[in-house]
């Protein structure tokens, strides 16, 4: 869906609870909503317009919801902007679309349990965000558990995530904490063993792996963070022939993803 997107994702709270904009990708621009709204396989949470909004854009959207059973909000143009993150394109009009495998890492960990096996992509510093939407969609079309987006170091799931992805993002086991630090921190501690996709590592097509597995990617120019690094239990890489030294990090992490599938 051609939409101008972007995830709405907050810590989760002190008392445990997933906030609800840990579940929604929020969509805006009248477009966008009305086609989100006419999409029968995106649930919709809300539409908020504006109170400046009038006229035949108004009950174009009023209409549309109402035949979904969407509830209509009314705010503040401010509070709209301030909602959708993005003051130049929301037309005063944004909905929430409800992103269903969209997940605290705490909560992720938390009902994986102590026994099940689970294996999870960790993007360390990637900043394209066409590399973040194709990773998510070859890391869901293989079937992973997880692909780690920290809040810090990635871009948001915005309109380029979305389309790099295909619309796959919106589906996409999307995992969320602050840092990618944080993140194999927590890892580590449920279980996982955590390593990194680099030049001059063993092969991951070879390497002996623990039931649980994070494999870490990282920023394109700058390969992995040092504070990642110092915290990774090894380092793993894809043979490479040719000439070819690496290969860039959307297709490092769709090999990766189905050498992980494959194993299982």
């Amino acid at each position: 869906m051609a939409a101008i997107l972007r995830a709405t994702l907050l810590p989760v709270s002190d008392a445990g609870a997933v906030s609800p904009k840990d579940r929604f990708i929020t969509v805006y621009g009248r477009k966008p909503v009305l086609e989100a709204l006419a999409d029968p396989d995106l649930e919709v949470d809300k539409v908020v317009l504006a109170d400046t909004v009038r006229g035949g854009g108004e009950r174009e959207i009023t209409a549309a919801a109402r035949g979904r059973g969407v509830p209509v909000q009314r705010a503040t143009a401010q509070r709209v902007k301030v909602l959708a993150g993005n003051g130049r394109h929301d037309q005063g009009v944004l909905a929430d679309v409800v992103a269903p495998r969209m997940s605290p890492l705490e909560h992720f960990l938390s009902d994986l349990g102590t026994r099940r096996p689970a294996s999870v992509l960790v993007l360390d510093a990637v900043t394209n965000p066409s590399n973040v939407g194709m990773i998510l969609r070859s890391a869901t079309a293989a079937g992973l558990d997880g692909v780690l987006l920290p809040r810090r170091g990635v871009p948001a799931i915005d309109p380029l995530v979305i389309k790099a992805s295909a619309g796959v993002a919106f589906a996409a086991p999307v995992l969320r904490c602050a840092t990618a630090t944080e993140g194999v921190d927590l890892m580590h501690a449920a279980g996982f063993g955590v390593f990194g996709l680099d030049a001059g590592g063993d092969s991951l097509l070879e390497a002996s792996l623990p039931p649980r597995v994070a494999l870490v990617l990282g920023n394109e120019t700058d390969g992995l963070s040092e504070d990642v690094r110092s915290r990774l239990d090894g380092i793993l890489s894809l043979p490479m022939y040719g000439g070819v030294e690496s290969l860039n990090v959307a297709s490092a992490g769709a090999v990766a993803a189905y050498e992980l599938l494959r194993r299982r």
